[in-house]
């Protein structure tokens, strides 16, 4: 129910925003974004390695003993039944529809950043994130 009403107010959000006018984002402001969401994700994928490499001894010594068989059989046991099947093809289905809408709302939220904050406070957020890199390479560096 909740998500219907956030459909609606996107939607309502949507339609009251285009009737003003938005504008495009520089070029260089999508390029520093695709860049910085392309290195979020990296960072991710290399905390999620630590986290594996620390976690899969304790996880395997766990899943031999019996609670862990019965837990091995019953995700087995949820992976086929068919309302899963159904929950994944409607999730798949609404990402489908839901992506153009959601780089629409990038595009016009970069635009508004581009043309309102930047101009003020651009270069006070761009030395903070460049600052919190210079931490996060230490702990989380890119592969």
């Amino acid at each position: 129910m909740n998500a219907k009403y956030s459909i609606a107010l996107i939607l309502a959000l949507q339609v009251s925003m285009s009737l003003c006018d938005i504008p495009e984002p520089d070029k260089d402001l999508v390029d520093k974004y695709k860049n910085m969401k392309t290195t979020f994700y990296q960072r991710l994928l290399t905390a999620y390695d630590k986290v594996h490499e620390v976690a899969a001894p304790v996880i395997e010594k766990l899943g031999e003993g019996p609670q862990g068989t019965a837990a091995k059989e019953l995700l087995e046991d949820i992976k086929d039944k068919p309302e899963l099947q159904a929950i994944v093809k409607v999730g798949s289905g609404l990402v489908q529809e839901i992506g153009p809408l959601v780089d629409k709302a990038r595009n016009t939220a970069l635009g508004i950043y581009g043309h309102y904050v930047r101009p003020t406070f651009g270069q006070f957020l761009s030395d903070i994130i460049d600052n919190i890199k210079i931490h996060l390479d230490k702990f989380l560096p890119i592969h």
